[in-house]
């Protein structure tokens, strides 16, 4: 049997958890694809989402470990299984791995064939796979959620992060304007991302500054949450990832709440793809760490502020 070197934990808990070992190689199945993992990269919580440990969603049936974390990758194609003839190997690809399944921080990994598309030809693995599920999460929260227009007033709460940085420019190059808070070291950064006003989330209240706002975009939760409704206006939306809103507010300011979990969407990262290689986003990296850090980067994710993404390069 084949082998390979995998970041995996063999019972819950956080990055203490996590091991380099070697293990079997997956094989691919009928409609699944093996890629050779060339970079992965890893999100805040993920080692606390139930489906990381079991085969549904919501937590429900028989524990799967050991597990390899990390959802978003890019590489190369290297078989496939029956069935498959939309990806040939060798073929650079890059997707977002369906989360009850085993991720990326491996030298190989085993997915769905239906969920990969072709890489970004105009940036490297290592920026690719920062995009999957950051990206993928912008666009389905503007497009497929808020269904946002050009002109649009757009309010993004955490612009810096691994996902708000994909949200600013975005929103921005859909041609909303847009707001972002950030902490005060970001403030530039998130101008640069396409935001045009950029409001210190420590120091100003995000309300004395915006109003009459189309879109909030939460990606923080808590009072940060609860203190948006009052900036929309009657009839606007707020799309959050991180907890789901307060239904009797949003009913009470005459406005809708939406909170929803990313999911993996070929068209979406086409669509993403096209945007990156037309020079209208660009893939945000905190950091990239060998695959034999890779404790060391889900450590850093509990601690401190990032911009953009983590991420392990696994092979040249």
């Amino acid at each position: 049997m084949s082998t390979m070197h995998a970041v995996r934990a063999h019972a819950r808990g956080g990055p203490e958890q996590l091991v380099y070992e070697e293990v079997p190689r997956p094989e691919p199945g009928p409609g699944e694809v093996l890629v050779a993992v060339k970079a992965a990269s890893m999100t805040p919580h993920e080692l606390t989402w139930p489906a990381t440990w079991t085969h549904s969603m919501d937590g429900s049936g028989p524990e799967r470990t050991p597990i390899i974390p990390s959802h978003e990758f890019s590489g190369v194609v290297a078989a496939s299984g029956a069935g498959v003839e939309s990806l040939t190997e060798g073929e650079a690809v890059y997707g977002l791995i369906p989360f009850t399944r085993d991720g990326a921080a491996a030298e190989y990994v085993v997915l769905p064939a239906d969920v990969v598309a072709a890489k970004p030809a105009t940036v490297d693995h290592d920026h690719a796979a920062a995009l999957p599920l950051a990206a993928l999460s912008a666009w389905q929260a503007l497009v497929d959620h808020a269904d946002l227009q050009a002109g649009q007033h757009v309010l993004v709460q955490g612009g810096a992060g691994g996902v708000g940085s994909y949200v600013v420019q975005l929103a921005a190059g859909l041609g909303a304007h847009v707001s972002a808070t950030a902490a005060a070291a970001d403030l530039e950064f998130v101008k640069d991302l396409g935001a045009e006003q950029a409001i210190d989330y420590a120091q100003d209240r995000f309300e004395d500054h915006v109003r009459d706002v189309d879109i909030v975009v939460d990606l923080v939760g808590g009072s940060t949450q609860s203190r948006s409704w009052s900036v929309l206006k009657p009839g606007g939306i707020m799309v959050t990832l991180s907890t789901p809103p307060d239904q009797e507010e949003a009913a009470r300011h005459g406005v809708r709440g939406v909170f929803f979990v990313v999911e993996p969407d070929r068209d979406a990262l086409r669509s993403i793809a096209e945007l990156v290689d037309n020079g209208r986003l660009r893939p945000v990296l905190d950091r990239v760490l060998p695959l034999t850090e890779t404790r060391s980067g889900y450590e850093a994710l509990e601690t401190g502020k990032r911009r953009g993404k983590i991420v392990i390069h696994v092979a040249d």
